[in-house]
């Protein structure tokens, strides 16, 4: 049997380290070739752009180019390794882009001994890109981070542990209250979890109609309720007007709860004690806060999402951020903002109620897959995700005003003069 180990460790490593390259789009067969390339013939574009700057989306790759950029403070499950080592999961999130949607990237790890020298650092580069994906730093550090850029950048700036997270879950969320024939406007919610990722879902929940006096989210003190005074600004949006002070009191006759934690944290008791056809989203990785086979023993009425690609209804960040770029990208949006996010909600929700095509079965090696409790969230591997989120968010830029070019003509973009446009 093939260790996992050696194999993950092997697949990076041969035949070449690494898993991304650098392609030529331009002959480089003769002199002329070549004179065009660089000296003397670059000149030419570089003047063009020096006139304006909206030139470098003609003359170079910028228009397609995302960075992925990280301090490494909080890789995966991994915690604070430091730059260096979050190198191999940006290049991954690269392939991602590449695989998914087209895009190309450059992964920056950044060794900043402050998050303002990280906000500077990348600041100063911004230029160099279409847009900007921030990785793998922990909170409440990233929520500052993200702030600062969006305010000094005029690109997409987007960090995907908390967005990514938030939008395919706000998705799943809907489509599974829609399931139990519970409306989201009126559904008491659990978060256990106050990171990054969990604030971001929630306030996302919050944007598609949950009301915040609903939401009861639990940090490692228990409830996040006014009456704390350790809480920071980003905790205190949450803080609710309450007696209940633990998991046991919140999760009380709770329609929804939703785990961004760590692993068995909610008891097979805990969830019996909650309201009649209970969603449960825990996607603590790789060990959810409770097992799905735990939780549809303890209820069979359960409807149930995790992290893992494993079980049914995985809340998988790739069936977002590579269409949410590719459709800021396609118009040339200077922000991520709500509205985009919304609807690529709405994107990826509605896109679990079609009829899914053979091939997406087949790639997963399963007879049948429709909307239900099995499947509230599309599969990474269905083509469609790609026409249908892009498309939505482009629509949702230009509407909001943050498009600086129309909306395109057709999707999904294959043709690279699509892509670039003029």
């Amino acid at each position: 049997m093939t260790d996992p180990r050696q194999a993950a460790l092997d697949y990076h490593s041969q035949p070449i380290p690494g898993k991304l390259s650098v392609e030529l789009t331009k002959p480089t067969a003769t002199a002329k070739d070549l004179a065009l390339a660089y000296s003397p013939g670059v000149a030419e574009p570089c003047r063009e752009i020096a006139k304006d700057p909206e030139n470098a989306y003609r003359y170079t790759g910028k228009g397609n180019l995302v960075a992925v950029v990280s301090d490494g403070s909080a890789i995966l499950g991994l915690g604070n390794l430091g730059p260096l080592a979050s190198k191999p999961v940006m290049e991954g999130k690269g392939v991602l882009f590449k695989c998914f949607a087209g895009i190309n990237s450059v992964d920056i790890e950044v060794d900043a001994e402050s998050p303002q020298a990280f906000i500077d650092t990348v600041a100063r580069i911004a230029d160099t890109w279409g847009g900007i994906n921030l990785e793998d730093i922990k909170a409440p550090e990233c929520f500052e981070i993200e702030r600062a850029l969006i305010e000094r950048c005029n690109i997409p700036v987007f960090h995907d542990d908390q967005h990514g997270t938030a939008i395919v879950t706000a998705a799943g969320m809907i489509n599974a209250l829609d399931i139990a024939g519970k409306k989201i406007d009126e559904a008491r919610i659990v978060c256990l979890g106050a990171g990054a990722a969990a604030i971001a879902c929630m306030k996302l929940l919050v944007s598609c109609g949950a009301k915040a006096e609903n939401i009861f989210m639990l940090d490692r003190k228990g409830v996040i309720h006014s009456g704390r005074e350790d809480l920071n600004q980003y905790k205190a949006m949450f803080a609710t007007e309450t007696e209940r002070r633990t998991l046991d009191d919140a999760i009380d006759g709770a329609d929804v709860f939703v785990g961004l934690s760590g692993p068995n944290l909610l008891s097979a008791e805990q969830l019996k004690t909650m309201a009649a056809k209970p969603v449960v989203f825990a996607c603590s990785n790789p060990d959810p806060e409770i097992h799905p086979e735990v939780a549809k023993a303890a209820r069979d009425d359960v409807i149930m999402a995790t992290g893992r690609s494993d079980f049914p209804n995985q809340v998988n960040n790739v069936l977002g951020f590579p269409f949410i770029f590719r459709g800021a990208l396609d118009v040339r949006a200077t922000a991520i903002n709500e509205e985009m996010k919304v609807a690529a909600v709405h994107a990826i929700k509605d896109l679990a109620r079609e009829p899914v095509p053979a091939e997406v079965k087949a790639a997963y090696e399963v007879d049948e897959l429709s909307f239900g409790p099995e499947y509230i969230i599309p599969k990474p591997m269905d083509a469609r995700l790609l026409d249908r989120v892009s498309a939505a968010v482009a629509q949702a830029a230009v509407d909001s005003g943050v498009a600086r070019k129309p909306y395109p003509a057709h999707y999904p973009l294959t043709r690279i003069e699509d892509v670039y446009g003029d």
